[in-house]
């Protein structure tokens, strides 16, 4: 099995953007992390922070604790608070912290992917084509979202970008067809990777999570194990109900997987503290802005120095 990942020189200018993203979050504790003595008021507001970074009141009072265990009542520096902090929330990520992994047993590796309206789904299948392209692989797209015709257009001017083949239906076509052809084409063709997009659905929409699960039923009609991958997209701006969105789609298909968008412009990072603790799904990466390339691998440890501003 072979892992996806940038070059090292790659991943560093990604940090660099991380970083400058998650500064909102940072900048939020920096009232917080001058010289203090971990008494009980401080960990308090350590915990009220935690909180209102989105992490979730259970596991922002569990980090708050474990700052303080063996520590009550002793002075502390700033720089060795963020590092102490970093590293417990470190830990929590660290369950969630794996690479999307290509079976080459499975060819074409299909990767169904899904989001509500709004997260980057579209933007982000196509940095992921553009990604794996690098890497040496045939990537086919289909643009299984027929509800909107400039999606349709969108994941075609990406796939042209990417190198990828393209596969596509008129707007308000059978989705699940779409998706079949797709596949048949994907093994004519003897694709690595099909990449097919869905609809952008509110996971109140039953009707639409209906489909969902048939794009996922009528894969298997060609290949039994496909869905080899199913990635939900995840917007970070929208803060806890990432939650309720996991929930939903996992009730109608089994995710595997979870991509976190925009954590270049929200103070919300502790969502996925929050989502590692009540889910425990892969976080395989994370956008960190618009650029063609701004898709990191995700790194629970970069990620936990990036959120606290920690060296």
């Amino acid at each position: 099995m072979k892992e996806f990942g940038t070059q090292p020189a790659e991943e560093a200018g990604l940090l660099a953007r991380l970083k400058q993203g998650l500064g909102k979050s940072a900048a939020g504790l920096t009232g917080f992390f001058t010289r203090k003595k971990l008494d009980a008021a401080t960990i308090a507001e350590l915990e009220d922070m935690l909180i209102r970074s989105d992490m979730g009141s259970a596991q922002a009072h569990s980090l708050a604790q474990a700052v303080a265990r063996d520590r009550y009542d002793a002075e502390i520096e700033p720089a060795a608070l963020r590092a102490l902090l970093a590293r417990e929330i470190a830990g929590a990520l660290g369950g969630i912290e794996k690479p999307l992994i290509l079976d080459p047993g499975k060819k074409p590796f299909v990767i169904l992917v899904a989001g509500v309206n709004g997260t980057g789904k579209t933007t982000t299948i196509g940095k992921l084509a553009r990604r794996f392209g690098k890497e040496g692989h045939k990537v086919m797209l289909a643009a299984g979202d027929t509800f909107r015709a400039a999606a349709i257009e969108q994941l075609g001017v990406w796939a042209a970008r990417a190198g990828a083949a393209f596969v596509s239906t008129r707007p308000g076509g059978d989705a699940a067809g779409l998706a079949f052809e797709a596949l048949e084409k994907a093994r004519a063709q003897k694709m690595d990777v099909l990449i097919i997009d869905t609809a952008g659905r509110l996971q109140n929409k039953a009707d639409l999570m209906a489909e969902l699960e048939k794009i996922a039923r009528v894969i298997k009609k060609l290949d039994p194990s496909a869905p080899h991958a199913m990635l939900l997209v995840l917007d970070a701006t929208t803060g806890q109900n990432a939650i309720s969105q996991v929930g939903a789609f996992g009730s109608s298909v089994p995710l595997t997987g979870l991509i976190m968008t925009k954590l270049d412009g929200t103070a919300k990072g502790g969502i996925l503290v929050a989502l590692a603790a009540k889910f425990a799904l892969p976080v395989h990466f994370i956008g960190v802005g618009e650029g063609e390339d701004d898709l990191m691998s995700f790194d629970a440890t970069n990620f936990a120095k990036a959120l606290t501003g920690a060296a």
